[in-house]
């Protein structure tokens, strides 16, 4: 996998970022460059981007909604729009629906607490870059970690976005309260997903399961291979 070029952005208030960077180095060989918030540029030539979980900003205003106006936040939008892979786990999906590259917006949980423990997942699309390592329906468990997880959009987006097979995962029961227990969803182009759990925390044995490393697999063999 030798050139693979990755970044995972760093936001004042991230907490994951150096899980998604050790993930994206065990899977692909490469180490990520690690790229601020408060950079105007991303490098150069990038096959993948990373938007990792945390709580960006303290959560103020709402969850995602500070950093999605950060400066490197500009060049992310180019470079999806361009068709460079992203993903955004957590407070990156949070991030990445406030910026308007995913539709919909996550809202408080609707239990009011905080959930953190495994989930099992269902796999809904195993056709896309991030899941086509899955099998369609196949259930695999991934930790969560959120108060802000609840995914909410009208009814004619939501009928879209499952029409057209962007519903990435859903859960295999209520953890949030997200309509129709979605858990991760796909933009039209298909190179950019937002998700709640949390792969990067399930790529190897030693972290209670390796899940997640099918995600990140996926991505790599995808890009490489084209």
């Amino acid at each position: 996998m030798s050139g693979f070029r990755s970044a995972v952005i760093t936001f004042p208030g991230s907490n994951c970022d150096r899980d998604m960077a050790d993930a994206l180095e065990k899977v692909s060989g490469n180490q990520p460059f690690r790229v601020w918030h408060g950079d105007a540029e991303l490098p150069e030539r990038l096959d993948f981007i990373a938007l990792p979980g945390g709580f960006s900003y303290g959560d103020y205003l709402r969850c995602g909604a500070i950093a999605s106006r950060s400066p490197i936040m500009r060049a992310i939008v180019e470079a999806a729009g361009r068709g460079v892979p992203v993903l955004g786990v957590c407070n990156g999906f949070q991030v990445l629906t406030e910026s308007g590259l995913l539709p919909g917006a996550l809202l408080r949980n609707s239990g009011i607490r905080f959930v953190c423990r495994e989930v099992p997942l269902a796999v809904a699309n195993s056709q896309s870059l991030f899941t086509s390592g899955y099998e369609a329906g196949q259930v695999v468990t991934m930790p969560v970690a959120h108060h802000d997880g609840n995914y909410f959009a009208d009814d004619a987006t939501l009928d879209r976005i499952e029409g057209e097979g962007r519903v990435a995962f859903h859960y295999a029961d209520d953890v949030n309260g997200s309509v129709r227990n979605i858990a991760g969803i796909l933009n039209e182009a298909g190179n950019v997903l937002g998700m709640m759990p949390h792969p990067e925390r399930a790529i190897e044995p030693e972290q209670g399961g390796s899940d997640g490393r099918v995600l990140f697999e996926s991505a790599v063999k995808g890009l490489v291979d084209a």
